[in-house]
């Protein structure tokens, strides 16, 4: 039951269509097996069991998000910047769910490739956030807030969690310019609480 051309690119690749279509939850090395239309065991030429396939999307996916976002923001800086970051990390995350899941896992430290990775999709939002002139001391706080909020938004949205008859895109707007607001006035704020 083996397929020439197998490849842990191609095992990956396969895995990230299944979290998509069927959930992240599911995503087994025996689905991606079944899908590519090998056996199991076929499977750990490639890549190192469950963990491994994970791992693997994770980077994969990882990648694609930084580069997805990296798009959204070239060109652009401050408030156009955040906005056009936000729609994008919405996007994805609506066309993309199991590889979005993926992302929500850190990657391990002795994962040096994962680590590169989830580095690559920081350095993107900081360049989103770059615009605003924040102090240093103040942009890891800042990227938790937003990835916080984005990623709140779009779990609620999966999820069914926004039942009032208010346009949902409309209050994701709102949110994007609380933040825009936020980090406008970030510097004047921080002197006035530090008087």
């Amino acid at each position: 039951m083996a397929r020439a051309g197998l490849s842990a690119a191609s095992v990956v690749e396969e895995a990230a269509r299944v979290s998509d279509e069927e959930g992240y939850a599911q995503l087994t090395l025996a689905a991606v097996a079944k899908r590519l239309g090998v056996t199991v065991p076929s499977l750990y030429k490639h890549v190192a069991g469950l963990d491994g396939l994970r791992s693997g999307l994770r980077v994969r996916a990882a990648r694609e998000f930084a580069e997805v976002l990296g798009r959204a923001v070239l060109g652009r800086s401050g408030p156009d910047a955040l906005r056009s970051m936000a729609r994008a990390y919405r996007d994805y995350a609506r066309r993309h769910p199991g590889r979005y899941a993926a992302l929500q896992q850190a990657p391990a430290p002795d994962d040096p490739e994962g680590q590169a990775a989830a580095q690559s999709v920081l350095e993107v939002i900081i360049a989103a956030l770059r615009g605003f002139d924040l102090p240093e001391e103040a942009v890891i706080d800042a990227i938790r807030a937003t990835r916080s909020a984005l990623h709140g938004f779009v779990a609620l949205e999966a999820d069914g969690g926004f039942g009032l008859p208010q346009d949902v895109d409309h209050s994701f707007d709102v949110m994007v310019e609380m933040f825009v607001r936020a980090f406008r006035t970030w510097n004047a704020d921080r002197e006035r609480t530090v008087s």
